[in-house]
């Protein structure tokens, strides 16, 4: 059986877990947390890993011949090509960095929640009901896992100068 491509990124990402996961070993122990300092880096790794023996299952599975390209696709060549082909990462990329960028002024609360908002709408689209259920996944997602740092890990997260909570 030959590897395929998505196979050998398959097999790095899971050399990578494994690093990351030898490297929780060395993390110091605090003295003032509830739980070890260690929990959180290994839980986050291990559904990563869980993730990365599924997409290298899959990679397996699939069959080895290339689907043919698109009459569209022919005629463009190089770094026109690469950026279409790739642009819903770009495009994830891209929020993300502005994200970043907006943090200390937007706080993560309000910028977390403009973060997916904005991404699910530009992969997603823009019609009314779309908009609706955008807004309904941003504002529940962030704001649990706000709640959650917040309230349940006692783990205060950026505020930000528009909006002080504590």
């Amino acid at each position: 059986m030959r590897l395929n491509r998505d196979s050998i990124v398959a097999i790095l990402l899971l050399l990578m877990c494994g690093v990351f996961i030898a490297a929780t070993f060395t993390i110091r122990e605090t003295s003032y947390g509830t739980i070890g300092s260690e929990l959180w880096p290994r839980f986050i790794l291990a559904a990563l890993t869980v993730i990365c023996v599924i997409y290298f299952v899959n990679s397996l599975r699939q069959s080895h011949a290339l689907a043919p390209a698109s009459e569209g696709s022919s005629q463009r060549s190089g770094l026109i090509r690469f950026f279409h082909d790739h642009l819903n990462a770009f495009i994830c990329f891209g929020a993300f960095a502005v994200f970043v960028a907006t943090l200390p002024y937007l706080g993560m609360l309000i910028g977390g929640v403009l973060f997916v908002f904005i991404t699910l709408t530009l992969l997603g689209g823009w019609d009314r009901k779309g908009l609706i259920r955008h807004a309904a996944i941003a504002l529940a997602t962030v704001g649990f896992m706000w709640a959650v740092f917040t309230f349940g890990l006692h783990v205060f997260l950026p505020e930000g100068e528009l909006l002080r909570i504590f």
